[in-house]
């Protein structure tokens, strides 16, 4: 027999090899039909894999993480395995799960073409409905070459694999099969709905001196009406495009002189600083103390702080004084050089160190997108130096400040995650024991639900993200607070305490907008264009009837403007309806239209963008209304 807890705790008995989907028969009907696969003693399960010793497990179905992950990179499988009985010869290579979906990289000498995808689509439907059940075999180094001696590429990942094992694992459906870790689901009849949404030319791991491919992108559903709704998103989506509103509103461009940095214009400069300020006004309000830090660093600092080792390849690497150098990645390196400039009490403690300087990240150029992918970014950061007894009221504090600006600013819902330990962790287990126990405590004593995510944290440190859903229903990974033992430990970073005797301090890592340029991409899409007037750089246009009507236009604008609010005039020839057209394509919150009677009775016509007239109004009374809305960020 095998012991099984659930994880609220509970165990019970079951027959060695029991499997999962046995587990979640038990529990009941419902469970058993939507079940995807299982987490065995924080390894993922394919559900008609055998348990054979006790365990912690947990059941995923779609609405999970973990859940997606297995039925997208099933379908991946499907997908290749779609392309090799179209064409034999093409060489599969490899074919991840992301965050909406899934890829598969084909070496292909001619490029996929749309009616390629369609031709793929019709096959892949086929094999679903084959229902081929998905097998799982361990075999030799040596056997997994044999099987894929015609694959150079699957022989390099065996060679990678033979590092770390002596054995691979094979999933197979009909007549295909793959190297995989798994999870699968159980059979390819399981995927009721799917879609293949694009195609890119790619590089064999990333390398632009390697090979290059053809990625095909994917997603799939459980469900035909999931699809659905996941169609009219990415319809939706399309016309939200950061990208392409940026461009109508002029806020800002790229340039491939310098990939991946962006240029803020006036407007984007405006919207960039407006939240720059918000943060700092929140700051003062809650004791932080902003600094600034150079760009530039000698190897020795990234060697201690463990970015040499473990992020090297993100950075932008340089020489200063004919030693080693690098740009500046990240802030906590520098912050720490500021916090041992002097001897710390613990009546110092928690110290709040904010710095919004530039950061650059040494990103693959294929992976750059707009503003949510680039290489040169500023976060709202700030690093807490504290004592141990200070993390959980830290961390509270830090989840009232993220409710306060995510729902009570912005209207975001979002939801929590606590990460641990990855693979590739820097220091002891006992440092992130303690860690990953501080941080579990300090959600559960503030009452917040949230999702474990094994294995994701940062390299340093668990963390708890927090993942806002847009006004299309798309989630987004924003802040993050991180709980660092191991940069303390690597820096001696210290404080007297009360006794007289030194301490180890702590280092809480923690960003709320995250990088500044990805929340102005999220907000371009989430509010489509269509600021709130605290942020908008278009606030109001002032609109002449007529050239006579212009003088006294100027003076409202001149009003307006010394009270802060941002004023244009449209003194073109077009007639009066085109201009409260554009104004309206331009996303002005108020359009004010100005004639003989608005010049006479010293008032303005206000109308907003979503086509409500709301009549003559006293420019003076107007004034504050819109103060008040500034004020309140409505």
């Amino acid at each position: 027999m095998v012991r099984i807890i659930y994880p609220d705790g509970t165990a019970k008995d079951f027959p060695k090899n029991i499997t999962g989907l046995n587990i979640a028969e038990s529990i009941g009907p419902r469970l058993a039909k939507a079940a995807l696969a299982i987490t065995v003693n924080g390894e993922l399960y394919d559900l008609f894999r055998p348990i054979g010793t006790d365990a912690k497990i947990s059941i995923h179905t779609f609405d999970s993480k973990e859940g997606k992950h297995v039925f997208w990179h099933s379908t991946a499988h499907v997908l290749a395995q779609a392309v090799l009985q179209l064409w034999p010869e093409v060489k599969p290579t490899i074919g991840p799960t992301i965050e909406t979906g899934f890829y598969y990289d084909f070496d292909k000498e001619d490029p996929f073409t749309p009616e390629d995808l369609v031709q793929i689509e019709k096959k892949m439907q086929e094999i679903v409905n084959s229902d081929y059940e998905v097998q799982r075999e361990v075999v030799s180094i040596s056997e997994a070459k044999k099987r894929f001696k015609h694959n150079q590429y699957k022989l390099e990942l065996i060679d990678d694999f033979s590092q770390q094992a002596d054995t691979v694992t094979i999933y197979s459906q009909g007549s295909f099969s793959d190297l995989c870790r798994g999870g699968h689901v159980p059979r390819t009849g399981m995927i009721k709905a799917l879609k293949l949404t694009k195609v890119s030319s790619a590089y064999w791991r990333g390398d632009q001196k390697r090979e290059s491919l053809q990625r095909i992108y994917g997603v799939s559903f459980p469900e035909q009406k999931q699809l659905k709704e996941y169609l009219h998103m990415l319809e939706e989506a399309e016309k939200r495009d950061h990208r392409k509103i940026g461009t109508t509103l002029d806020l800002f461009s790229f340039n491939d002189l310098s990939p991946g940095s962006p240029f803020f214009h006036p407007k984007g400069a405006y919207i960039f600083n407006q939240l720059v300020n918000f943060m700092r006004a929140e700051y003062k309000k809650r004791g932080y103390q902003e600094v600034v830090t150079p760009q530039l660093f000698h190897k020795e600092l990234w060697e201690t702080s463990g970015h040499w080792e473990h992020y090297r390849e993100n950075m932008f690497l340089t020489t200063m004084d004919n030693n080693d150098a690098a740009v500046k990645s990240m802030n906590c390196p520098s912050h720490i050089l500021i916090y041992k400039t002097a001897v710390r009490s613990y009546r110092d403690l928690p110290m709040r160190l904010a710095d919004f300087g530039a950061l650059h990240r040494n990103e693959v150029r294929g992976t750059l997108g707009g503003l949510f992918r680039v290489r040169k970014l500023q976060q709202d950061d700030a690093h807490i130096f504290c004592a141990e007894e200070h993390i959980e009221s830290e961390v509270h504090a830090f989840i009232d400040f993220v409710k306060d600006v995510y729902t009570t600013v912005f209207g975001f819902d979002f939801h929590v995650e606590l990460s641990t330990k990855p693979e590739n962790a820097l220091g002891s287990e006992q440092l992130w024991e303690t860690a990953e126990s501080g941080l579990k405590s300090a959600l559960d004593s503030a009452h917040m639900k949230y999702q474990l995510n094994p294995g994701d944290g940062a390299f340093y440190g668990p963390k708890i993200d927090f993942h806002i859903k847009d006004a299309i229903g798309r989630s987004w990974q924003c802040a993050t607070v991180q709980l660092d033992f191991n940069m303390p430990e690597r820096f001696k970073v210290e404080y007297d305490g009360q006794d007289g005797r030194k301490h180890r301090a702590v280092i809480i890592h923690r960003a709320l907008l995250g990088s500044l340029e990805r929340f102005i991409g999220i907000l371009v899409e989430h509010y489509a264009g269509k600021f709130p007037l605290w942020l908008n750089p278009n606030q109001v246009v002032v609109l002449p009837i007529a050239d006579r009507h212009v003088e006294y236009c100027e003076q409202v604008a001149a009003q307006m403007r010394e009270a802060g609010l941002r004023v244009d005039i449209n003194v073109s020839a077009e007639t009066t309806n085109k201009k409260i057209r554009e104004a309206q394509l331009q996303q002005y919150n108020y359009i004010l239209v100005v004639g003989d009677n608005e010049v006479k009775n010293k008032t303005v016509n206000v109308r907003t963008r979503d086509e409500k007239v709301h009549g003559e109004k006293n420019v003076g009374a107007l004034v504050k209304e819109l103060l008040n809305e500034v004020e309140e960020k409505k």
